[in-house]
């Protein structure tokens, strides 16, 4: 190239020897040279209405898509993580930290991520069979970073758990959780208390601040003649169709189970279970900093709605699954699939348990064995009672399986 260019020069300067323009024509080369990197050529092609430039497929792939998203989630995340830092912080000082609600953009950015396939992928993973070399440090490190008690275990011996799901269902001793039986309504599970209270209008707090719609969770009135009791009101707000006697209010309570929390749930009540209702949804997150920022997170989730009564009338549990929990399992109910790819999101399925040969339902026993989750997630419940019944509890306080959430 160097010897072509040189060539060049002396024809542009006719008369010159070669020798004595040889510096300069080095010059003009590696001139030539920087301004191929700097300003790559354009190619110009003609169109019916005007000249278009295009860059050579070498300069365009110097933008590269990937770092340039790393960046921008990594600093988006860590902003949200400073917001979170500073609510902390101002609530230590006793102030009141309104909420901040997630855009429609920011939800629909999270209810794109695979999370149903994800779960899936993760369920699988938990029934492959460990090693039994391998069992004592992979559980011991989830021990460790979620502070499980394995003293409460029926087992506490970690070989005997072939499988990181028979981990997470493992069983308690029978004293490690007396049943209360002076209370009504008992906690049925362990977790954290996000919420609770009287139903005052359509929208439920998920937490304080944040609501969900009250039909939107539940789903349609089931018709009457399906149901074992009917609604004391007709033709009013869904509120007041759940309520069957005159005089009695709604109540709900929301209890979070982390992932280190024993996993299985239990009746919190004797209560007979006579509908059964499937929303398969998307598997967001519903620890207490997702609920605190998403609008109606339960509503958008995968859940099972059980619902029936109990002597004071209405009353229902709901299981809302969460990321790497699509696995809900019901023990009386063999027909549930939950996070199953036959069914879309934004539909449901029923299930009754009256029947002509059983025209009551499922009998429920307070603290029988009623389900699990795979990891941690949410139990709801709404339930309907006399204008005395109060609750024994505190927001934000942990509580445990078998403990009063409260009575008459």
């Amino acid at each position: 190239m160097a010897a072509s260019v040189g060539q060049g020069c002396l024809r542009w300067l006719p008369g010159v020897a070669w020798r004595s323009r040889r510096p300069h024509c080095e010059d003009v080369v590696l001139s030539h040279f920087l301004q191929s990197l700097r300003k790559p050529s354009l190619r110009t092609f003609s169109t019916n209405t005007r000249k278009v430039h295009t860059a050579p497929a070498r300069s365009l792939s110097l933008l590269r898509p990937l770092p340039i998203l790393v960046a921008t989630g990594g600093g988006y995340a860590g902003y949200r993580q400073y917001e979170k830092y500073r609510e902390r912080e101002l609530e230590k000082l006793g102030l009141d930290v309104p909420p901040k609600l997630a855009g429609h953009w920011e939800v629909a950015l999270y209810k794109s991520v695979p999370t149903r396939l994800l779960s899936r992928a993760w369920g699988r993973l938990n029934q492959v069979e460990l090693p039994h070399w391998l069992r004592r440090p992979v559980y011991s490190l989830y021990i460790w970073t979620f502070g499980v008690n394995m003293k409460e275990a029926a087992v506490e011996d970690l070989h005997h758990y072939r499988n990181l799901s028979e981990f997470f269902r493992r069983k308690l001793k029978p004293q490690a959780r007396p049943v209360c039986g002076l209370h009504s309504v008992i906690s049925p599970s362990d977790g954290k208390i996000l919420n609770f209270g009287q139903v005052k209008n359509c929208e439920v707090e998920q937490v304080k601040g944040v609501t969900y719609s009250l039909e939107s969770f539940l789903g349609p009135r089931t018709p009457a003649e399906d149901l074992p009791f009917p609604p004391a009101v007709r033709h009013s707000s869904f509120r007041s169709q759940l309520v069957t006697r005159e005089g009695n209010e709604l109540y709900h309570c929301v209890i979070y189970l982390a992932p280190g929390d024993y996993h299985c749930f239990h009746s919190p009540t004797d209560w007979t279970v006579a509908h059964r209702r499937h929303f398969p949804g998307s598997l967001m997150s519903v620890n207490p900093g997702m609920a605190r920022w998403i609008k109606e997170l339960f509503c958008h989730n995968e859940r099972v709605v059980l619902t029936g009564d109990w002597k004071h009338g209405f009353f229902s549990l709901t299981a809302v699954g969460a990321t790497n929990v699509g696995s809900i399992r019901i023990y009386f109910d063999r027909d549930l699939h939950t996070n199953s790819p036959r069914y879309s999101k934004g539909s449901y399925n029923d299930f009754s348990f009256v029947t002509h040969a059983n025209k009551e339902g499922i009998p429920m026993r307070k603290g029988e064995h009623l389900g699990e989750f795979n990891l941690g997630s949410t139990i709801v419940l709404i339930f309907e009672a006399p204008k005395d019944f109060n609750f024994s509890l505190q927001a934000g306080q942990k509580i445990r399986f078998g403990e009063a959430l409260g009575s008459l």
